[in-house]
């Protein structure tokens, strides 16, 4: 699929499931297409000590019990969340599991304040209902519904951001594992095969915009996926996306290690100072993820590739976080500049290398939005 933008996991990975599950003699849950094991190989990459003929890579930066909980979850009759700030890899996790356990992860419904019931169960073909009626052949089921009637793993992005009528919805399909369809007189209930069930994820931060009720939340096994703090992890995370993005635009463009380095003190320095702020006003907006971190670099690199001298550049990087982290004027901007002054012209005096041009970037960045 070289000529899709974003191929799902199942089929960029789809030369490791196939060979994972050739050699996959452990016992599966249901119509799983991996074991327990094997699913989390899949999403941690293999180990020496697993023995396997080839090496498998690593696609989640995250601890190992995370994964765990997870698959353990799915293979009950629970619906697992896994919820956290924004930007740490829960939907990433999602369909990495999805892709491992069904090969199937893109029965995906997307929370929003404009979702319904019928995103969740089904809808109707107007035209096809005008013409012969209601009948299971003028109906479209949700993704949901394909998942229960394909005994695969159905996904629910942003739960928090859907309505209670949505979330009533879920409560039926987890309790119960099936959907009426009462518009039929017959043929009317939808049945969950085995190996269905949900993952959901929601971002701590919308706490309050559509709270969970307590039957729904008996109905989910809760992972909380935290912010990467450690550096070495955030740091292989940021490498691998980065990677990904150079082969994705067949880039040839060198990303040094000392500009990583600062990119990863720079949001080390900029959550600290979060931290200890004393009030809202005194935050960036950002939240500062592994996600945007990212975002910044691939935002640098593009740059650079286009606009500058095919070469990554300290002045570039802090052009970038900037540009990026600067979503409120003029509070993010004088955040920056106090970040810029307080910690950045010290360091660059002290330790030199990349911080004095990475100081000169930012104070231009700031200059052109202010």
């Amino acid at each position: 699929m070289s000529d899709v933008l974003r191929a799902p996991a199942e089929t960029k990975y789809a030369e490791e499931l196939d060979w994972l599950e050739s050699i996959d003699n452990n016992p599966k849950p249901f119509s799983w297409r991996l074991s327990p094991k094997m699913v989390c190989t899949f999403i941690l990459g293999s180990e020496r000590s697993d023995g396997l003929d080839r090496e498998i890579s690593q696609k989640w930066f995250g601890d190992r019990s995370f994964v765990e909980r997870s698959i353990v979850t799915l293979a009950s009759d629970r619906g697992l969340l896994l919820i956290g700030d924004p930007g740490t890899g829960k939907s990433w996790l999602a369909e990495l599991l999805s892709a491992a356990i069904s090969r199937n992860s893109t029965l995906v419904v997307q929370g929003t304040a404009g979702t319904t019931e019928d995103h969740i169960k089904y809808s109707w073909n107007v035209s096809m209902v005008i013409a012969k009626g209601q009948s299971r052949d003028s109906m479209i089921p949700s993704p949901i519904m394909t998942a229960m009637e394909t005994g695969a793993i159905g996904r629910v992005e942003e739960l928090t951001r859907s309505t209670s009528d949505v979330q009533d919805a879920l409560i039926s399909i987890l309790s119960e594992k099936y959907i009426s369809v009462p518009e039929l007189d017959s043929d009317n209930i939808v049945f969950a095969k085995p190996g269905f069930s949900i993952i959901a994820t929601a971002n701590s931060r919308d706490r309050g915009v559509n709270d969970l009720s307590s039957a729904l939340k008996r109905r989910f096994n809760f992972v909380r996926i935290p912010v990467v703090t450690n550096k070495k992890s955030e740091a292989e995370i940021v490498r691998f996306r980065t990677e990904e993005l150079l082969r994705r635009h067949q880039l040839e463009l060198d990303v040094p290690p000392t500009l990583l380095d600062v990119l990863l003190q720079s949001f080390a320095d900029l959550r600290a100072s979060a931290a200890a702020a004393g009030s809202d006003d005194e935050k960036l907006e950002s939240a500062l993820s592994t996600a945007e971190q990212i975002g910044v670099l691939e935002d640098a690199i593009l740059h650079s590739n286009f606009f500058g001298e095919r070469a990554l550049t300290a002045h570039t990087l802090a052009s970038s976080l900037v540009g990026s982290l600067a979503r409120r004027e003029p509070e993010d901007l004088a955040i920056l500049n106090k970040y810029l002054h307080g910690v950045v012209e010290p360091r660059s005096k002290e330790e030199g290398g990349s911080w004095p041009e990475f100081l000169e970037g930012g104070r231009d960045a700031i200059a052109t939005l202010s």
